[in-house]
């Protein structure tokens, strides 16, 4: 595809897909990005399997329909392991989705990989069946906690990041790894911070760039086309502290936060 205006969706409950649209972004500015997030229902990880398809699939479908979009990126863990396919078999365009980087971080491990995820990846059989295909010769220690997505959310809106409440959180694993999966899109956000509590001992690996690569094979620009696009965000209710989030956004160069109201 060689029409810098192609269109990018990308989809999470919160800010933490803003991790995954980075790591596109720097490879293809050139494209038109449209950001939304189901705060409404946040956080998915205690919404029943029903009710999760039925809203990511209302939300993308009439999205992609109304702006013409060209792929679609599910930038949540706790989504991606039920929505795929649904949407897949709907939609006529790509769709992909994130899961935690399990393999490459058995790969790199020579201890022991740590999986920081939230409390339903940590538990979802999906989960545990990339451990069993992929790190079969690696212990992997888990570790799920909602807290870490709040403080990732909180410092997206200027909250600094209490060190002390991270390594109380991180403990259980802080001495056991050496590679540690940061298996939920909001972690990158805070990962400056997991990297201090954990010293320069613990590699941390993330999908984001993998996820880039894949849209730019899918999507094939020509790399050429530098030209920056349009970036929009939506979400499904009025998000907390707006003025503190949108002055964030505004940085990344997306417009403030439109309302977008889900129809179920």
């Amino acid at each position: 595809m060689s029409n810098q205006q192609a269109k990018i969706l990308i989809f999470d409950s919160g800010v933490g897909g803003l991790s995954v649209y980075k790591e596109i972004h720097n490879k293809l500015p050139q494209l038109e990005y449209l950001y939304i997030f189901d705060n409404e229902a946040y956080p998915y990880g205690e919404l029943d399997h029903d009710t999760l398809i039925a809203r990511v699939d209302n939300l993308v479908t009439s999205l992609v329909e109304k702006y013409n979009i060209d792929l679609v990126v599910i930038a949540c863990n706790t989504a991606s392991t039920i929505v795929l396919p649904t949407l897949r078999a709907k939609l006529t365009i790509p769709v992909v989705g994130v899961v935690p980087a399990i393999k490459p971080a058995s790969n790199l491990a020579n201890k022991a990989v740590g999986l920081i995820a939230t409390p339903a990846t940590i538990t979802r059989p999906y989960t545990h069946e990339l451990i069993r295909d992929f790190s079969q010769s690696k212990p992997v220690e888990l570790l799920g906690s909602t807290r870490l997505v709040d403080i990732a959310e909180e410092k997206l809106r200027g909250k600094s990041v209490d060190l002390d409440e991270l390594k109380k959180i991180l403990l259980p694993i802080e001495n056991k790894i050496d590679v540690a999966v940061l298996g939920c899109t909001h972690f990158p956000l805070i990962k400056d911070e997991i990297q201090i509590v954990l010293s320069d001992r613990v590699l941390l690996v993330d999908s984001g760039e993998a996820i880039a690569r894949r849209v730019e094979d899918l999507l094939r620009i020509e790399k050429e086309e530098r030209e920056v696009g349009t970036r929009e965000i939506f979400s499904t209710a009025p998000p907390w502290k707006e003025g503190a989030l949108n002055k964030a956004l505004n940085h990344l160069g997306f417009s403030s936060v439109q309302h977008y109201p889900i129809a179920i």
